[in-house]
């Protein structure tokens, strides 16, 4: 039987497939950050009303990730919804410690052990009973949200959300916890 999330809600917009699937390969991996503001007021569509969250998190990179990408897309994202919402961001608290192969190159199985213990916080004191919103792109296993959200968690956060843009439709890679009362395109575990 498989642990409950460490995040406490998740948002999704649409499934992982063309055309957002092929806005989202163009601004991760061909550097058209000109696709953020839409990308991101696009997910803005997708939140409840949130008049509870203290801070927004994106889902870092590793530091060699990042050099080779030249951005954080999830960074990105998540500054653009930050500004929108009038929440502060923090850029650099939750860092990525392990730099390891990309999810996307991974089985489920795989995923699970590639990111234990790959995230730390650098300032607990700044995230203790705070709710963070928590931001990335695509959302395949939820292994790394799940990661990110127990890393916080431990640092002392109150409540951690999770909104992505896309979410994978493979159901090789969904847990079976997918299901939900709540009708797609928002997901909770």
């Amino acid at each position: 039987m498989e642990r409950p999330p460490s995040y406490t809600r998740a948002w999704t917009l649409y499934p992982y497939t063309s055309p957002l699937q092929d806005a989202i390969r163009l601004l991760k991996y061909q550097s058209k950050v000109s696709l953020v503001t839409p990308l991101a007021d696009l997910m803005l569509t997708a939140l409840p009303h949130l008049d509870h969250i203290d801070l927004i998190i994106p889902v870092p990179l590793h530091h060699e990730r990042l050099c080779q990408r030249e951005f954080n897309q999830a960074l990105l994202l998540a500054d653009r919804i930050g500004r929108h919402l009038n929440i502060a961001i923090s850029y650099t608290n939750l860092v990525r410690t392990t730099a390891a192969p990309p999810q996307t190159t991974l089985s489920r199985k795989s995923r699970l052990k590639n990111l234990r213990h790959a995230f730390a916080v650098r300032r607990p004191a700044q995230l203790r009973n705070n709710r963070i919103l928590l931001i990335d792109d695509v959302f395949t296993t939820g292994t790394t949200v799940n990661e990110c959200a127990k890393t916080l968690r431990r640092a002392g956060s109150a409540d951690v959300f999770v909104l992505t843009l896309a979410r994978t439709m493979d159901q090789h890679l969904i847990p079976d916890r997918t299901h939900s009362s709540t009708p797609y395109p928002f997901f909770s575990p």
